[in-house]
């Protein structure tokens, strides 16, 4: 298997590659399997997926660091790829929480990690901007040339829209020392853009893409995303074609309901992947 350096040093020239990558979310060890046999390079956790197959909400606390990282763990060994954990706000709202939370997703074998502005309380759901920051920089000390580290806004998720104050987080998250910027879902085009503009050299990631509406890999990779994650888009599709399966089969079609992958496939790939 391959160490957690190494993989924290192929993680990192994905970022600096030109055009950069796209990297998917899976939850289970036959959907990062999946991923792999498509050829993607590189894998990231899904807090909502995780929390959604628990039977949890996500964002708010409802899975702890340790169960997340197990998943994460899982992911990486039967892929050998590198891993990038969405570990929401690193567990805890002090900045030794995320301290605490990238050390561990480095015991834990993963080459990425994120830290989110988020508080779990809807009340007051992001940090307060110092707060916000401290937390990053206290992070990135920890992180450095060890694991590559996202810092996060949630802004526009929970109708924040203000562009510039986006962007200040941003800016002084990169300043602060994480590695990746990330906003999920700017309002259009443009504002990616400019978001791409401000934190530059720094990478961003971008979650399938603005709010606007899909976008091709292309435009976004001509606008300066160097990072295409997609979140919990493939947990949520594979629960709408279930959904719709199972209706069919409650109508009496039973044929969407026997279709899919066969058993023989997902045990020849569970059989072959690493198991130590």
């Amino acid at each position: 298997m391959t160490t957690q350096s190494e993989l924290y040093e192929r993680f990192k020239a994905l970022h600096e590659r030109q055009g950069g990558f796209v990297m998917p979310n899976p939850w289970d060890g036959v959907s990062a399997l999946l991923c792999k046999e498509a050829g993607y390079e590189a894998l990231g956790t899904s807090s909502a997926a995780i929390s959604f197959a628990l039977g949890r909400p996500d964002g708010v606390h409802a899975v702890s660091r340790e169960a997340h990282l197990e998943n994460a763990k899982l992911i990486g060994r039967i892929t050998d790829l590198p891993v990038n954990g969405d570990t929401e706000d690193g567990f805890g709202p002090a900045p030794s929480d995320a301290v605490t939370t990238v050390e561990a997703a480095i015991e834990a074998g993963l080459a990425g990690v994120a830290i989110e502005d988020t508080t779990g309380d809807p009340d007051v759901p992001t940090h307060p901007f110092d707060a916000a920051v401290e937390r990053v920089r206290q992070a990135a000390q920890a992180a450095k040339g060890r694991i590559v580290l996202t810092g996060r806004t949630d802004s526009f998720l929970f109708g924040m829209n203000d562009l510039d104050a986006v962007i200040k987080r941003l800016v002084a998250f990169a300043e602060a020392g994480a590695d990746v910027l990330y906003a999920p879902f700017p309002k259009d085009m443009d504002a990616v853009r400019a978001i791409v503009k401000a934190v530059a050299p720094k990478p961003v990631n971008l979650n399938i893409g603005p709010a606007s509406g899909v976008v091709t890999v292309a435009e976004l990779q001509a606008a300066g995303v160097r990072r295409i994650s997609f979140g919990a888009a493939p947990y949520r599709h594979a629960m709408g074609a279930l959904k719709e399966a199972l209706e069919a089969g409650r109508r009496g079609d039973l044929a969407p309901v026997a279709g899919g992958i066969s058993f023989g496939v997902i045990t020849k790939m569970l059989t072959t992947a690493p198991r130590t």
